[in-house]
């Protein structure tokens, strides 16, 4: 019969509270810093500083650069895509599917979960990255384009005539425009007249939303209309 080797039993432990709480911070100290300076721009001891922790435990809990990066992309998405299939699942069961619906289905949850913790803000701009640069497409393909394809799937039944590339680009179209929103509220405030609401970094009011929803959806309308 073979035994089991102590060695064996420790390597299975599961990690302690102490453990995974400082992964937590090492995470968010990752996602707050690759958000403020990129990818290129943040380092390994940058993240120790905002962590508290020392340069050895960040590589401990997170690895190297791009693995760190990586899970901290991938740590929000879980949640992100359940509350959109969620909200696909809601708005189904409700009715009709329309476009608006649709897009309202998979863009209102980012904002709902950035007005309950700031922090979304922080993730967005992860996501930015992420969909601006080519190196990010495994972690793209990864995390966000199971959903995505689910979405556009619903979306080429209420947009038939239009190609599968022409969908995916006005989806992208629409994306950029979400991720805009829960980023650059500064500038909208910027440019807006004076004594536009001003809601914070990462949040939207609910007119914004529904502005966005309609903005994205009548782009889809228009490729429709001109068959493109």
């Amino acid at each position: 019969m073979q035994t089991e080797h102590p060695f064996d039993r420790k390597r299975q432990r599961a990690p302690s509270k102490r453990a995974l709480a400082t992964r937590e911070r090492v995470l968010d100290a990752a996602e707050r810093v690759f958000a403020a300076r990129g990818f290129d721009g943040a380092t390994i001891r940058d993240i120790a500083a905002e962590a508290g922790e020392p340069v050895g435990s960040v590589h401990h809990h997170g690895g190297g650069k791009e693995l760190l990066f990586h899970q901290a992309v991938a740590r929000r998405s879980v949640e992100l895509s359940q509350a959109r299939r969620d909200a696909l699942e809601a708005a189904r069961a409700s009715g009709p599917l329309t476009l608006e619906r649709v897009l309202d289905a998979f863009m209102r949850p980012f904002f709902a979960l950035a007005e309950d913790e700031p922090r979304w803000s922080d993730y967005a701009r992860l996501v930015a990255l992420v969909s601006a640069d080519d190196r990010w497409r495994g972690i793209a393909a990864e995390c966000f384009d199971p959903t995505a394809a689910l979405f556009l799937s619903e979306l080429a039944e209420l947009a038939p005539d239009l190609t599968r590339r022409t969908r995916a680009q006005a989806f992208v179209f629409s994306v950029s425009a979400m991720l805009s929103l829960l980023t650059s509220q500064g500038r909208i405030g910027a440019l807006g007249a004076e004594g536009t609401e001003n809601p914070g970094a990462g949040r939207a009011t609910p007119g914004q939303v529904d502005h966005l929803v309609a903005f994205c959806a009548a782009g889809f309308a228009v490729s429709a209309d001109g068959r493109r």
